[in-house]
């Protein structure tokens, strides 16, 4: 009996249809590590015009989370797809391994320095740990398929790498950029050091809100400011502040010069306090029953600095009274608990957002504060130590935690009767990003990048728009934040990091003349023994005259680490080059690693380090919540590629409007698994079709090729053309989109449905159906390449199924480019017969339904077309 299946050209393929991911990637893994597959692409790229990427460092801290991967992936995808284009784009990945993640992590297993370790000790303790976590990471990484020199990262604890540190610290001073000050920064209670803009988040906090009575000491001169005369004990002016705790540091009470101030009579308390807020004042007080005395402007109230904008030199009497030569009404108010008289000064930074209009200043516990205290040359008291505690001279408060003073102030005041309000708010309030503690503005000796006094914010506002920024407002971002940020505070107080190599003047404060040189001993010293060669050496070992100076033990702001990785990394690493094509990092980094990277550069050699700029959005739940472990929304990579594979991983991100949060969920990755397998499945088909193709013998050439298979020709060479362009412009969502469709429409519902026949019936060796095995290789190279900078570990099995002889790996090779050239194919008469094919069908399935027809082979289809419709199907039967 004969058996029909033996007379049918059936699909033939050891290519599986089971993915098995979880199995085969790692086994496809191994084999580029054995044969060194990123050495080969290195070795094969040499001298070619080059692409550099320059990876922003992740902390080598615990495993890496869907951020991570996140952030990976889309840099191996453009990585890869330059290399494809022809670029030599090597990926040197990056460590950051400073800071307190580190710090953290050890003092939990080991106890913090002084306790069981001490200093050398500690630090060794750190980079024990750090080498732990790269390791974790690095395998990490490399089971999402992201090729790069895994054997020689850039860690910035490597001895070279601490080493350049300083030397572009060094650069940094040479320039005038650097100063030492007295300013406050923030500063974190539980770690006891200070910390950058980019080291704080914000979150809603409750604290108490109160308003607080500053006594007028001289009624009289107070009342001429409102052109009064009347017969009045006592006025106040009314604060308000949600930090009691800074009340001992008050030196001042700011008004702004353009707000009108009024005199008002409340329950016969005489208070000061800004015009647009008197009713929502007497409102939080409860008092119905007031009546405005009079109105003058906040330039009356205060002090005015003199004409010069030169402030004059002016200092506290031994009776704590203010002294010195100031225009304006010089009007003094009683410190509310201290023996203490401050001033009413101007200040442009008060507003009617809240409050009273009236804001209580302590230069010593905020920026504004600073800034308006710096023009009036007002005492920078800080009664708060390294612990966060008044120190003992501070009356009434010595020794108390700051947070635990706030109700024995609030008492304080409500005994002295100067307490007119208190109630708890939530609002948004500053916190260290790591502990997750409330931080405090605190003046310590710093060390700054000052963005003043070289014009360096003036010199990197100019850079800006000469980068390329992807998404376009990320422009807008940074540039809004260099104009707006302090100076920065480079210097920390703790063990572990790279040392600011400076020694300073014991009696002046100044640097020592020859610093530079004395710098480069210090990097020399670094680079041949490490950090703790700084610590450990003899002054007397750097200069002659170290009986006069003292060696700077602080440590380097751990963003200074990697913000000058453009000098370490870049510019030092021969394979590299400066400014880097592109940094790709998630939306913060506009206010860390492009931010403090952008600072340095300019500081340094006065141009951005970087051409361009992607942002990318944080990885989200489907609900839109940020992965939290408290919220039990946190998905791992590592699950993920268990589950589903790397490749469906590496789909998702391809898929994603990376511009935007990035949603994730179980039900967003089953999507990604079936596009996943709707895409192999495809490529499986193709090779099935393709196991008795010789590329010798079986070619057909272009001008014998069957209408359709030159049209699914010229339409790959299309769609690889609008691909290509989407890869350069980093629009990656829109090559998901491109290939997926073409697999569904295109190839799915059409051409490889139509061709099923002819493939499987018509002669084996037939130009019919040799026409279709010739399209469908071209389509199969053109598409293994497509696939490769996204699907990597499934493209590079592909590579090896299909037909003829081919080198090790897809990722040695460009772009498709040897299609035949088909010549008279009209795509636009192909998109008129696939629609008709839609409208046939939809009748057919019509009569399906009705039961007049078991399948579309049993009907007969006869089409009438006239004009314009008519030569379109004419053409493409011709």
């Amino acid at each position: 009996m004969t058996d029909y299946k033996d007379t049918l050209n059936l699909p033939k393929t050891d290519f599986a249809m089971k993915a098995d991911l979880a199995k085969r990637e790692p086994q496809m893994l191994s084999h580029w590590q054995k044969i060194n597959l990123y050495g080969l692409i290195r070795k094969q790229m040499a001298g070619k015009p080059q692409f550099i990427l320059h990876d922003g460092p992740p902390y080598a801290n615990a495993n890496i989370h869907m951020g991570t991967a996140l952030n990976k992936t889309l840099k191996d995808i453009v990585i890869k797809s330059k290399t494809l284009s022809g670029f030599d784009a090597p990926y040197v990945p990056g460590w950051d391994c400073h800071g307190l993640p580190i710090e953290l992590n050890v003092e939990k297993k080991r106890g913090k320095v002084g306790d069981k370790l001490n200093a050398k000790e500690f630090r060794a303790a750190c980079r024990e740990y750090a080498t732990t976590q790269v390791a974790c990471q690095k395998e990490d990484f490399e089971r999402l398929g992201i090729l790069g020199d895994w054997h020689h990262p850039y860690l910035t604890m490597q001895q070279s790498y601490e080493a350049n540190a300083v030397r572009a610290l060094a650069k940094i001073v040479a320039n005038g950029h650097l100063h030492r000050g007295q300013k406050p920064v923030h500063w974190c209670t539980a770690c006891g050091s200070a910390l950058a803009e980019a080291e704080v988040e914000y979150k809603e906090k409750v604290s108490p809100a109160i308003d607080v009575a500053f006594d007028v000491v001289d009624v009289k001169k107070c009342l001429s400011a409102f052109k009064l005369d009347l017969q009045i004990q006592k006025i106040s002016i009314v604060i308000w502040t949600t930090t009691p705790w800074t009340l001992p540091a008050n030196e001042a009470i700011a008004v702004n010069p353009e707000f009108n101030y009024v005199l008002v009579n409340a329950n016969q308390k005489y208070l000061i306090l800004a015009e647009a807020l008197l009713e929502t004042v007497m409102m939080r007080y409860g008092i119905i029953d007031y009546k405005i005395l009079g109105t003058t402007t906040g330039k009356q109230l205060g002090l005015i600095l003199p004409s010069t904008q030169v402030p004059r030199v002016n200092h506290y009497d031994e009776d704590n009274v203010l002294t010195g030569e100031f225009e304006g009404m010089h009007i003094l108010c009683q410190h509310p608990f201290l023996d203490r008289q401050v001033p009413i000064i101007l200040g442009e930074h008060v507003t009617i957002e809240a409050g009273t209009g009236a804001v209580h200043t302590a230069p010593a516990h905020g920026q504004d504060d600073y800034v308006v205290g710096a023009k009036y040359n007002l005492p920078m008291r800080n009664p708060v130590n390294a612990q966060s505690c008044f120190i003992d001279d501070v009356k009434h408060f010595a020794g108390l935690h700051v947070f635990k003073a706030n109700e024995p102030i609030i008492e304080k005041l409500r005994e002295s009767r100067h307490l007119l309000h208190f109630e708890n708010i939530t609002h948004s309030y500053a916190h260290c990003w790591r502990h997750k503690t409330p931080l405090i503005f605190r003046a310590t000796p710093q060390w700054f990048i000052s963005m003043e006094q070289n014009h360096l914010r003036e010199n990197v506002l100019k850079n800006i728009p000469s980068v390329q920024w992807i998404p376009a407002w990320g422009e807008s971002r940074i540039t809004k934040m260099i104009e707006a940020r302090p100076d920065w505070c480079i210097s920390r107080q703790r063990a572990w990091g790279i040392p600011i190599t400076l020694l300073v003047h014991k009696n002046t404060g100044e640097l020592h003349p020859d610093i530079l040189a004395v710098m480069e001993k210090a990097a020399c010293l670094i680079e041949k023994e490490g950090i703790d060669a700084w610590f450990d050496c003899d002054i007397h070992t750097l200069i002659n005259d170290g009986n006069d100076y003292d060696k700077i033990t602080d440590v380097l702001d751990v963003w200074f680490d990697s913000g000058v990785s453009h000098f370490c990394v870049l510019e030092k690493r021969p394979e590299l080059k400066e400014p880097a094509d592109l940094y790709l990092e998630g939306s913060d980094q506009h206010r860390g690693w492009f931010h403090t990277s952008l600072l340095t550069a300019v500081a340094m050699r006065e141009n951005a380090p970087y051409k361009s700029v992607l942002t990318h959005g944080y990885v989200v739940d489907a609900q839109g919540r940020k992965m939290s472990k408290s919220v039990g929304n946190t998905i791992s990579p590592a699950d993920i590629v268990k589950n589903y594979g790397a490749d469906v991983l590496r789909l998702w991100v391809l898929a994603s409007d990376y511009t935007d949060d990035i949603s994730i969920s179980d039900e967003i990755l089953k999507r990604s698994s079936d596009a996943y397998r709707r895409i192999r499945n495809t490529t499986r088909f193709l090779l099935s079709n393709l196991s008795d193709f010789n590329l010798e013998t079986d070619m057909v050439d272009a001008d014998n090729l069957v209408a359709l298979d030159a049209w699914l020709i010229t339409r790959a060479q299309q769609l690889q053309k609008e691909i290509i362009a989407a890869y350069d412009a980093y629009s990656f969502s829109a090559i998901y989109h491109a290939i997926h469709n073409f697999c569904s429409v295109e190839l799915g519902s059409f051409y490889l449905d139509v061709i099923k026949d002819r493939q499987y019936t018509a002669a084996k060796k037939g130009i019919a159906r040799r026409s279709s095995q010739t399209a469908m290789y071209y389509l199969l190279e053109a598409m293994v390449r497509w696939l490769a900078p996204i699907m990597s570990f499934t493209a590079d099995e592909i590579w090896q199924f299909i037909p003829g002889k081919r080198n090790e790996s897809v990722f040695l090779n460009r772009w498709f480019t040897d299609f035949p050239v088909v010549k008279n194919v009209d795509q636009f008469d192909w998109v008129f017969l696939m629609n008709v094919r839609n409208e046939v069908n939809k009748v057919l399935e019509t009569y399906r339904a009705d039961g007049k027809i078991g399948s579309a082979l049993d009907a007969e289809i006869i089409l009438h077309a006239s004009g314009d419709a008519y030569e379109k199907i004419a053409r493409v039967e011709r």
